[in-house]
């Protein structure tokens, strides 16, 4: 009888500690997948936190010698009329190369400002569309026409003598009229005198950089 009983009792302890061990083995193995679920969960919750990227189109761009604006698409892809081909002729050449500016361009002749503005170097060109002629009443358009030295006068204001870049376009500006004129906004949105809006800017010719309004420009004097 003490001999089965000796045998027993070592026995008994060796199942216990191989259960225990069995235990211990399943508490591990559980505990990391638990620990691998939470890495998981973590990692998902990380990346629906994340700023996704938007879908929303990019701001117009505006560099520097590229048109910009809602009537540049008016004018002609090619011929002297077209950006490129105005770039190679003096401001009131290519002026009369461009249909937008017809109106202006009878009034450069009438005012006999043909000769200065094309040999004038390195002007800025504020310059009305047919458009913003015809929002002048018929018989003021016709008058002004008429009247060369109020004309002149007009026309100057619409010129500053120097290259005005998108950049520096804002601000105040003294005109050849003696007059100042003033821009406010940025690139592609800019008004002036609170009044006249760009259409197409930064358009360059040989000796000018233009900048199409749709509003005729009045000197206040």
């Amino acid at each position: 009888m003490n001999t089965t009983v000796l045998v027993r009792k070592p026995f008994a302890a060796v199942l216990a500690v191989g259960l225990l061990a069995a235990a211990l083995s399943a508490c591990s193995s559980s505990g990391g997948g638990s620990s691998a679920k939470s890495s998981d969960t973590a990692k998902s919750t990380t990346a629906a936190a994340a700023p996704q990227p938007s879908s929303a189109p990019a701001a117009e761009q505006v560099t520097s010698g590229q048109p910009f604006g809602t009537a540049c698409a008016a004018v002609p892809k090619d011929g002297a009329g077209s950006f490129s081909g105005m770039a190679k002729d003096p401001v009131a050449t290519a002026a009369s190369n461009n249909p937008l500016l017809s109106t202006l361009v009878t009034a450069v002749k009438q005012a006999g400002l043909v000769d200065t503005l094309n040999s004038a170097k390195n002007i800025t060109v504020f310059a009305p569309t047919n458009d913003a002629f015809a929002k002048l009443p018929k018989k003021d358009l016709d008058a002004v026409l008429a009247d060369k030295d109020k004309l002149t006068k007009i026309l100057t204001y619409h010129v500053v003598p120097q290259r005005l870049a998108p950049a520096a376009l804002a601000g105040g500006h003294k005109t050849l009229a003696a007059d100042d004129l003033t821009v406010t906004g940025a690139a592609p949105d800019f008004t002036v005198n609170s009044a006249a809006k760009v259409l197409c800017g930064d358009v360059q010719t040989a000796n000018a950089t233009v900048y199409i309004v749709d509003t005729v420009l009045m000197p206040a004097s």
